[in-house]
């Protein structure tokens, strides 16, 4: 018969494994959560000149009306839902299904701040691209004490 190793999560024999079934019925119970491998991520470029930010972010397979970006200060943040589309007609036999849905979403912080008014946002090819250009900075004031 043969014998099977408990493994950790770098490959190393588990030493808390043991023989009693209540105690490794719990063991795992408590780690971390794993994000789901099969989800889209959101991957970008950011790129930066004098006056503003230069923005693209993969997101293919979603409809634009399915993207939100928000500004909020200094952080971005976009999200969109990838919809479920999964049509089987009668008579069909699915061999393989890869293509997932669900909500994908990822927020990041620049060094300035963003003038949200004059902003844009445009997708086209499965690219989201922003230009979003940076908050002048109010220049000091000089108040005259009476």
């Amino acid at each position: 018969m043969a014998n099977i190793t408990r493994h950790g999560p770098f490959g190393v024999t588990d030493p808390f494994a043991t023989s009693d079934p209540l105690d490794n019925l719990f063991r795992g119970f408590f780690r971390p959560v794993q994000m789901d491998k099969d989800m889209p991520q959101i991957r970008m470029d950011v790129k930066e000149d004098a006056a503003s930010y230069a923005v693209h972010a993969d997101i293919p397979g979603v409809s634009k009306d399915d993207i939100h970006v928000s500004i909020d200060g200094n952080t971005v943040s976009i999200s969109a839902e990838v919809k479920k589309n999964f049509e089987q007609k009668e008579g069909e036999t699915v061999l393989r299904r890869e293509r997932s849905f669900g909500r994908v979403s990822r927020s990041f912080a620049l060094e300035n701040e963003i003038d949200e008014a004059s902003a844009n946002a445009r997708y086209q090819d499965g690219v989201l691209e922003l230009v979003l250009p940076k908050k002048v900075a109010a220049a000091a004031r000089r108040l005259a004490v009476q």
